[in-house]
């Protein structure tokens, strides 16, 4: 029977019911895979400036809380806070370099707890030698200069054999480090000698840490140029930016014990 109602009427809504699909047609089209849904996101490739940017509002963060932990922290309460933050600290900065998951809360937070640390022990040293922490900057800012032009010149390059021995002398510090400390809680003052100011020892250990630092440097470096080169994605900045101001630090905070030894014989 026909319609009465015209738009269902004459040819063009016959073809229309003609060209509809069948069921079985339909239900294809409705399992068919939806390669929109799975196709990998788009992020866009790292560049050098996304490094300079993140590096320096990590440095910023750290050097903020640093000021703020120097003037705010009374002594009485600065060895519980000292200790509380070099346990966060090593705790989010183990978990930032093996599971090599950094992002901006993780980087910042990291930043702004070391920034504790390195300020209530700026304030101790500065304290005993009046001037030598503005003495360190100065010489962490030259060192950093130095490797930087280093880099630039390729007059050390980064092999993967200069890789293997910078990683295996940083391991082989730290653990003379700890093995220093233990030495000290057992009653041994100057432990093994490499943080004991009387002792040559010491001297050679913070000089040869400063160097291990630079050439840390040198491995943040190459990673960046390597970064910007085959396209890693930008997120990679704020891991780059992490290892800068790892490296900073850990200089920083030698050339402070380093002068340190120096002053003490004034």
């Amino acid at each position: 029977m026909e319609s009465r109602n015209p738009a269902f009427r004459g040819d063009s809504f016959q073809r229309q019911l003609q060209d509809r699909s069948s069921p079985q047609q339909l239900n294809d089209m409705y399992n068919a895979p939806s390669y929109v849904a799975t196709a990998p996101p788009v992020t866009r490739p790292m560049t050098l400036d996304d490094v300079v940017v993140r590096g320096f509002l990590t440095l910023g963060v750290l050097v903020l809380t640093a000021a703020l932990a120097w003037t705010l922290v009374p002594i009485r309460l600065a060895m519980p806070v000292l200790v509380v933050s070099v346990l966060a600290e090593l705790g989010i900065g183990l978990y930032i370099s093996f599971a090599r998951k950094a992002n901006a809360p993780l980087v910042l937070i990291f930043a702004a707890v070391y920034g504790v640390a390195v300020g209530i022990i700026s304030h101790a040293y500065n304290d005993y030698y009046n001037g030598i922490v503005f003495q360190a900057v100065i010489g962490t800012a030259l060192a950093f200069a130095a490797m930087l032009t280093v880099h630039s010149l390729k007059i050390i390059r980064v092999t993967p054999k200069f890789v293997r021995f910078v990683s295996a002398a940083g391991l082989a510090l730290v653990g003379l480090m700890i093995m220093n400390l233990v030495v000290q809680l057992f009653g041994h003052a100057g432990g093994i000698g490499i943080r004991d100011a009387g002792s040559p020892l010491a001297y050679v250990f913070s000089a040869v840490a400063i160097l291990i630092g630079c050439f840390f440097l040198l491995l943040d470096f190459d990673q960046i140029e390597k970064g910007v080169r085959y396209g890693a994605p930008e997120s990679f900045a704020w891991y780059c930016a992490f290892g800068l101001v790892l490296s900073l630090v850990w200089i920083y905070l030698e050339i402070l014990r380093l002068l340190s030894y120096f002053s003490g014989r004034d």
